[in-house]
């Protein structure tokens, strides 16, 4: 296998849709297929400016992103999410996705796959992934709600932002040195849909499942006594970050739903002045010049607004979506230290059995250690991927930002400039009879 593994290991035909969806959510577990979330970029720490560095907000950008170009050489599993399809039954309408896969590890017995998923079975691998590695971080999918009125048909934008984070989620499992070499995420990547099936029914049954969720439950009941310090202090960060994230993300949708509205009230002014300039002559060419930059301005806040909306807001949704995914995977450590403490409490006051339990113990001490270790490995690289994809969100919004105001800027100046006269050509203007 050319990856090298340098972290611990555990022990153990489509449709067009109507535009707007906004307001129509019902939450509805049984349907996994109707889903929402967004984007990706990444970005690499910046320095101060020097004199022989590019001002210009691209070049940032692409600076930025040099060292990202160079680890991509390195990678041994390219994963392609595309070509959504709708499918309609006489019970249920759902899309399905191709999954395109390119790799040279050796485990793999072709270079290049191509299957179909639908969102359930990206749903069956990231559950996978969690319960074999526990205190692993693993990226969150897209959200499910059902849509009223989407029966038989989806929308092409929420299709196409489903796809992005579907496609995001594959690659970062891929990215990752311990849940890439899993095998779910093999089958999930070779087999056709009816081995996946097939090879979905191999897993624990509903009882064996069932016992595991009790035990969750009654170690999270009980609590731990002696956390140590640097999770703790994880934990903090986490419950910090959230809730910064989720003010962020609130703001800023809330301002790409003001802009918007302001964009649809800005298509209305200019034809205000057009239709004005047809019956005030001596103001026409002001009039109709106003209402020409109005019309120009309106075109650049468009790309503006939809720009926000692709590249920042998703962004801070995922981050959202990723801080619970951290609070679920610290009360998961949680969870294996609280159950390691409360058998060594069972052993000092239980009289029989102590050899049976005292093997129990040394076994939950080494899985308390290795969820310690998975956790605080996985901790860094999800700091350094959250920092890279937050940096390159404000950097692109921030040049995004200038070029719209520099573009507007121009308009309006280019109408001042027209309208400027010499001041003999305004004293021919007053003698004229």
């Amino acid at each position: 296998m050319s990856r090298t593994i340098d972290a611990v290991v555990s022990p153990t035909q489509t449709n067009a849709i109507p535009a707007d969806i906004s307001g129509q959510m019902l939450d509805l577990d049984e349907d996994d297929d109707l889903e929402v979330f967004s984007k990706d970029s990444t970005l690499a720490d910046g320095n101060m400016f020097n004199a022989s560095m590019p001002t210009s907000p691209g070049s940032m950008v692409n600076q930025c992103k040099f060292d990202e170009d160079e680890e991509s050489d390195s990678k041994d599993i390219f994963i392609t999410v595309d070509n959504p399809e709708s499918h309609v039954t006489a019970i249920e309408t759902f899309i399905t996705y191709r999954v395109l896969t390119k790799t040279t590890r050796s485990e793999f017995d072709n270079s290049e796959y191509e299957v179909r998923r639908r969102y359930q079975d990206f749903l069956w691998l990231k559950g996978k992934l969690e319960d074999s590695h526990s205190t692993l971080i693993v990226h969150p999918l897209p959200e499910k709600f059902v849509v009223k009125g989407m029966v038989e048909r989806f929308n092409g934008d929420f299709i196409e932002t489903r796809r992005k984070a579907l496609h995001k989620f594959l690659n970062r499992v891929a990215d990752h040195p311990i849940l890439s070499c899993s095998e779910d995420f093999k089958v999930f990547l070779s087999a056709q849909a009816w081995e996946l099936t097939t090879y979905k029914k191999q897993g624990p049954g509903f009882l064996s499942r069932m016992g595991e969720t009790v035990r969750a439950v009654a170690n999270s009941v009980r609590g731990v006594k002696n956390r140590p310090e640097e999770f703790t202090a994880i934990q903090e960060y986490v419950e910090d970050f959230s809730n910064k994230i989720g003010s962020l993300d609130k703001v800023t949708q809330r301002i790409v739903k003001e802009q918007k509205e302001y964009l649809e009230e800005l298509k209305e002014y200019g034809p205000t002045y057009t239709l004005w300039s047809g019956s005030e002559e001596e103001l026409a060419e002001q009039l109709k010049g106003v209402a020409g930059c109005i019309e120009r301005c309106c075109k650049e806040t468009e790309e503006q607004v939809g720009h926000l909306s692709d590249t920042l807001v998703p962004v801070l949704h995922e981050y959202v979506l990723c801080a619970e995914t951290l609070k679920a995977v610290l009360r998961r450590r949680d969870n294996i230290q609280a159950e390691f403490e409360a058998k060594n409490e069972a052993l000092a006051t239980k009289k029989v059995d102590r050899d049976a339990l005292k093997e129990e113990i040394d076994k939950l001490e080494d899985r308390v250690e290795w969820a310690n270790n998975a956790l605080k490995g996985d901790w860094g690289r999800w700091q350094r991927s959250m920092r890279g994809d937050l940096k390159s969100a404000f950097l692109s919004t921030a040049e995004k930002n200038v070029d719209y105001y520099e573009k507007c800027l121009a308009v309006w100046e280019t109408f001042l400039l027209s309208q400027r006269t010499e001041p003999s050509e305004e004293t021919d203007r007053d003698n004229t009879p």
